[in-house]
């Protein structure tokens, strides 16, 4: 009777040198194999050539690796590049690299699916499968930072968790794939480069804001008013805005880092004077800016759509005349379904 291997990726240096104590070798090893497995990136153990053949083949009867797969790529006319990545399993995540003259961005995914319901956001409309593990992130970290290289000839610069699923809802394997990206004996990235996207869950906030990973926060807040908000956002019924504004203040406290709120506009929906005078009055309780974000349409998107350009002007007037940082962000991968909040496993065309 065949039991299926463990992934070796899922142990800690630790329970790896634990490992090569029980059959009697020296625990400097466990060091060797998890520098292959997390600076080197290593998907087979025949690659870790300096393990004897014999100690490889005998792990390799032990454990296993199971890495992601790029299973359709699609490039954008602007340069925005899509990868559907194929998981061990069979599902399907996707991820993507923006480019622009300075930086190249990944945007990588932290669940199949979603476990929120943003009724403006593709991906969740889709069910949540499971949440990912932190190999499957950093491999999708390791896949655009090959083709940042291959595609515009630098290494990739920062990292964002905005693709599918909501990070602080797979916090334990989002906190251990932000480990392995930053540590020396794993890509070694600067943390500062790092930013995790929330829809807003000020509990695990504060949990991040004690972690002490020196990461940026970003929050999807889309109206500061709480009616609204709700619609928006039906989860943050159970969130609301004072609990929100405490979580940030915390985490402020905690790290000394502002906090950037990402927001749409849509006409008819968050685009009058007291959206815009609530969202100033939130911003001035703690050190923050504002990242206007163009909407992206979606199937059966109903009440949602873009907001005129005098509307965004609005929201910039009142937003510097208040001294609040304040920058609008045109989407990048529309034509490939990649831009923000339309990451939904559509293929289109490749």
């Amino acid at each position: 009777m065949s039991t299926i291997k463990k992934d070796i990726r899922k142990l800690s240096q630790a329970e790896i040198e634990e490992y090569f104590k029980e059959i009697g070798e020296k625990s400097f090893r466990a060091k060797q194999v998890y520098e292959w497995l997390w600076k080197k990136n290593a998907h087979q153990f025949d690659d870790m050539t300096n393990i004897s053949k014999a100690l490889r083949e005998q792990i390799g009867e032990t454990f296993q690796i199971q890495p992601v797969e790029v299973d359709l790529l699609q490039k954008s006319n602007d340069g925005t590049i899509k990868n559907a990545v194929k998981l061990h399993d069979g599902n399907i995540v996707e991820s993507v690299l923006i480019p622009t003259d300075t930086r190249t961005t990944a945007c990588v995914s932290s669940q199949v699916g979603c476990s929120l319901d943003c009724t403006f956001c593709a991906t969740a409309q889709l069910k949540r499968m499971r949440n990912l593990t932190a190999a499957e992130i950093v491999d999708q970290v390791v896949i655009i930072d090959d083709e940042s290289k291959r595609y515009f000839n630098r290494p990739l610069s920062n990292i964002v968790f905005m693709g599918m699923g909501e990070p602080l809802l797979n916090y334990n394997e989002v906190i251990s794939a932000i480990k392995k990206i930053t540590l020396p004996e794993g890509l070694g990235m600067s943390p500062k480069r790092i930013t995790v996207s929330t829809s807003g869950i000020p509990k695990m906030i504060e949990k991040l804001a004690d972690e002490d990973l020196r990461v940026n926060l970003a929050v999807s807040l889309h109206s500061a008013r709480e009616e609204v908000r709700n619609v928006i956002m039906p989860f943050t019924v159970k969130f609301p805005l004072t609990d929100l504004m405490d979580s940030l203040q915390y985490w402020y406290q905690q790290t000394g880092l502002r906090i950037t709120f990402e927001y749409i506009v849509w006409g008819g929906v968050n685009d009058k004077k007291e959206d815009i005078d609530a969202l100033v009055k939130f911003c001035k309780k703690v050190p923050s800016k504002i990242n206007i974000i163009e909407y992206n349409a979606i199937e059966d998107d109903g009440m949602y759509k873009q907001a005129s350009e005098q509307a965004i002007e609005n929201y910039i007037k009142a937003l510097e005349a208040n001294n609040i940082v304040v920058n609008v962000r045109r989407s990048r991968g529309k034509d490939i379904d990649a831009a923000c909040g339309q990451l939904a496993n559509k293929t289109g065309n490749a």
